[in-house]
């Protein structure tokens, strides 16, 4: 460790010898020669400290481009300092006549399944379940868009972030730029030791497009890591915007620790992305999603996933650095797709002294009222195609038939009107039952072992944490073993070929308590993110939508945004892999 009077870079954060070329600004702060040098593309790096000058702002409004400027060539906005208030968003697009239309999506699909359909007439049934499934419907046709979106992505330049690392973030961005239309609107905040707000919420047209990556171009690395100062500012955003379009999100990329606040800093966190911090007259403050993404091997994967499971986001590993654009891509391929927004599922007990006795609905908030008579599931938003299934365990008395009324209810990001889906769950009642009647189908059953599978992870992640890495392993290893052995992996399920392997990755990850540190955490984690939300992330070398087979959680429309990522990369990634290769 550093004597006090050691000084210390604040680009690299290493020690400064007296034998080394150095600077020290009038405020005190030092820097190798060669670092700033490398970091700082300015006319004289030395004639001001870089942490305390200004930082390029892409706030102002866009000049308006004349026909003769290609877009290959645009005008660079003036650089103005961040205004007081965020309010200083782009109009939102107003839809034309001719796109506009009433007669909105395909309705969401709900399927009903009690484990089974024939129970005996004098049988009570003291634990019996209902699976109930959501499918979301396809894109529009007319234009293969979800609703539009409001993306702030917070991204970390400490110095940390130097060389490779950077250039690959910033590819995955201007390709995130790319993709979004001029309805959608982005904002982009970088963090180091401090936060700042480098372009404001904007269109991205042609001319936002180029002055966005104008903004992710000029980022550069520098002192340390203030997770706590970004996601304030990237809140900020979208707390305080004039307008709003329906989809609001933030994509938060750390490879660091917070390192500028005390532990435990999640108190000093907007209600907006963390809850638990909303004060009595705060209860209906907006909740944005946190989808964040944890990038090498020394970032903060608790600190990350608590964030993002607080805030309804998904948390990501990304193992290899030049897999960031893959990640990227599914990502912003769900939420380019959404088509239903505040879905919620109201259940009631179709007969007298039928029971809701539990909801194990995973991220998803869930209750049972009145003596388990009634019973809520808050889904939130569906992208196109994208599934969902939720357990509904009940207690039924002898001769009840009626078991479940389902009542469906969400907004249509096409016709913006609300709709509401009716349906009911029913057995049947007969003397004597067969056999064949009295096994659980296979639909239940694999959705038994996916909850099985969910909870060994989250309980091997705490005993790991914990430092019981064998204990982790063993029960891991338990709980494949009872996977396997169930009727749905006997029967060749695909979701169970699935789960075991996800669950062998993960107890392969926690071979020692060094490996569970580097790797092994936040693939579990990421885990736990995937299964608690029922949606794909990517962990470790796997980006979600990339597997060519089997993929649970992945839908159509991030599948389809992985392989559009993976066909630039082709051409584009490798010379920067190869520019400044990872130790």
């Amino acid at each position: 460790m550093a004597s006090p009077a050691t000084k210390i870079c604040s680009i690299c954060l290493g020690s400064i010898n007296t034998s080394q070329g150095s600077f020290t600004a009038t405020c005190h702060h030092s820097f190798h020669f060669i670092c700033i040098t490398n970091t700082f593309a300015i006319p004289n790096p030395f004639s001001i400290c870089p942490l305390c000058q200004p930082l390029p702002n892409y706030n102002a409004p866009l000049p308006n481009v004349p026909p003769s400027v290609p877009p290959s060539a645009p005008q660079i906005p003036k650089l103005e300092p961040e205004p007081a208030q965020f309010s200083d968003d782009d109009p939102l697009l107003e839809p034309s006549s001719t796109t506009t239309t009433t007669d909105g999506l395909e309705k969401v699909t709900i399927n009903a399944v009690p484990e089974r359909d024939v129970l005996a007439a004098s049988e009570s049934a003291p634990q019996f379940t209902v699976l109930i499934g959501l499918k979301a419907p396809p894109l529009p046709a007319s234009s293969q868009r979800g609703a539009p979106v409001d993306l702030v992505t917070v991204l970390d330049v400490s110095g940390s972030m130097k060389g490779t690392k950077l250039d690959l973030v910033k590819r995955a961005v201007n390709f995130v730029i790319d993709e979004l239309g001029p309805s959608d609107r982005l904002s982009i905040v970088s963090f180091s030791h401090q936060a700042w707000r480098i372009f404001r919420l904007t269109r991205m047209t042609e001319a936002g497009r180029a002055s966005a990556k104008l903004a992710v171009n000029s980022l550069v690395v520098i002192g340390n890591t203030n997770i706590v100062e970004g996601l304030k500012k990237g809140a900020r955003v979208l707390e305080e915007r004039s307008h709003k379009n329906p989809v609001a999100s933030i994509v938060f990329l750390s490879d660091g620790i917070e390192n500028c606040n005390p532990r435990p800093f999640f108190h000093l966190l907007p209600p907006s992305i963390y809850p638990a911090n909303r004060l009595p007259h705060q209860q209906e403050i907006e909740l944005f999603p946190v989808h964040a993404f944890g990038f090498g091997t020394d970032h903060d994967a608790v600190t990350m996933h608590a964030i993002s499971d607080a805030s309804g986001g998904t948390f990501s590993f990304i193992e290899s650095y030049e897999m960031v654009q893959g990640a990227f891509a599914s990502c912003i391929g769900g939420l380019l797709s959404v088509v239903t927004q505040g879905l919620r599922l109201s259940l009631r007990s179709g007969s007298n002294g039928v029971v809701m006795k539990s909801i194990p609905s995973g991220r998803y908030p869930s209750e049972i009222a009145d003596h388990g008579s009634k019973g809520t599931i808050h889904v939130g938003d569906l992208y196109a195609d994208e599934e969902k299934e939720f357990l509904i365990n009940l207690s039924i008395p002898i001769r009840k038939t009626s078991l479940l009324d389902i009542v469906c209810s969400y907004i249509d990001v096409v016709s913006e009107k609300e709709t509401v889906e009716i349906e009911s769950v029913e057995i049947r009642r007969a003397r004597k039952v067969s056999p064949s009647d009295t096994k659980v189908k296979l639909e239940v059953d694999r959705q038994r072992n996916r909850l099985h599978a969910a909870e060994s992870i989250a309980e091997a992640q705490k005993m790991a944490e914990s430092g019981d890495v064998t204990g982790a392993r063993d029960l891991l290893a338990k709980g494949r073993t009872d996977i396997l052995g169930s009727s749905s992996a006997q029967a060749g399920d695909d979701m169970c070929v699935w789960l075991e392997e996800d669950m062998k990755e993960t107890e392969r990850r926690m071979g020692s308590a060094e490996q569970y540190n580097k790797e092994g955490r936040a693939y579990a984690l990421s885990g736990m993110s995937s299964h608690g939300a029922q949606r794909a992330t990517t962990k470790g070398k796997k980006v979600a939508g990339a597997e060519r087979r089997y993929s649970p959680y992945s839908t159509k429309s991030m599948a389809l945004m992985v392989v559009k990522a993976e066909q630039l990369s082709d051409d584009e990634t490798e010379p920067i892999i190869k520019k400044e290769p990872e130790n």
